[in-house]
């Protein structure tokens, strides 16, 4: 049993999935289309993203792969060159992560697109994408502090909610996957890809 006065596992659950519905019915179906329409026109797709967004990031790169697309994680060493006609899709919440905004800079320079996925559309990199998916609604903005990603994380000012719930900005990043998986599912069938397919693609040297 919990100790008396905290929220159960299951209660914790709930009130996570019922954020996480509360943003999903909040979607703007402008931003998403435009998402789905960018990645079917690009040549190929780059992920980034800093900490766990990272790690959503790699999963949505992953998964892309395995529906026979084109696409690389930044920073890998094998990942090739962006070119223009290619497009970064970065993951960050704040939108304000030095080492993302630069990488987005850069991929613009090249001339890439770049899509944000975010839960702070009025931010650095919500201004500079091309095209902006906002999943914050269940989230307040993250306080105005100084320093990188990791340095917020490591002195407890990073939050996607309150520090009583969901803290280290777990809320965006639970968002990020889920909403990811569905633009995949939506990807799945605009392209026609069997399961078969797909198996066919999944790694066999694990």
């Amino acid at each position: 049993m919990m100790p008396e006065g905290c929220y159960s596992i299951t209660d914790l659950m709930l009130l996570m999935t019922d954020k996480i519905d509360e943003t999903a019915r909040s979607l703007d179906d402008t931003e998403t289309g435009a998402f789905v329409d960018a990645i079917l026109a690009a040549k190929r797709i780059y992920v980034v993203g800093a900490g766990r967004s990272g790690l959503v990031a790699r999963a949505f790169a992953m998964r892309l792969m395995h529906l026979g697309m084109e696409a690389y994680v930044v920073g890998e060493t094998i990942t090739p060159a962006l070119r223009e006609g290619d497009l970064l899709v970065a993951f960050s919440g704040s939108g304000e992560t030095h080492s993302i905004v630069e990488f987005c800079e850069t991929a613009q320079g090249l001339g890439g697109r770049v899509c944000l996925l975010t839960a702070a559309p009025d931010s650095t990199l919500g201004r500079a994408a091309e095209i902006v998916v906002d999943l914050g609604v269940a989230a307040p903005p993250v306080p105005d502090t100084p320093g990188q990603y990791e340095v917020r994380q490591l002195t407890g000012q990073y939050r996607s909610v309150s520090s009583e719930f969901a803290p280290f900005g777990t809320l965006f990043e639970m968002t990020a996957l889920i909403f990811s998986d569905a633009v995949l599912s939506a990807l799945m069938e605009l392209k026609h890809c069997s399961l078969d397919e797909i198996k066919g693609r999944i790694s066999n040297i694990q």
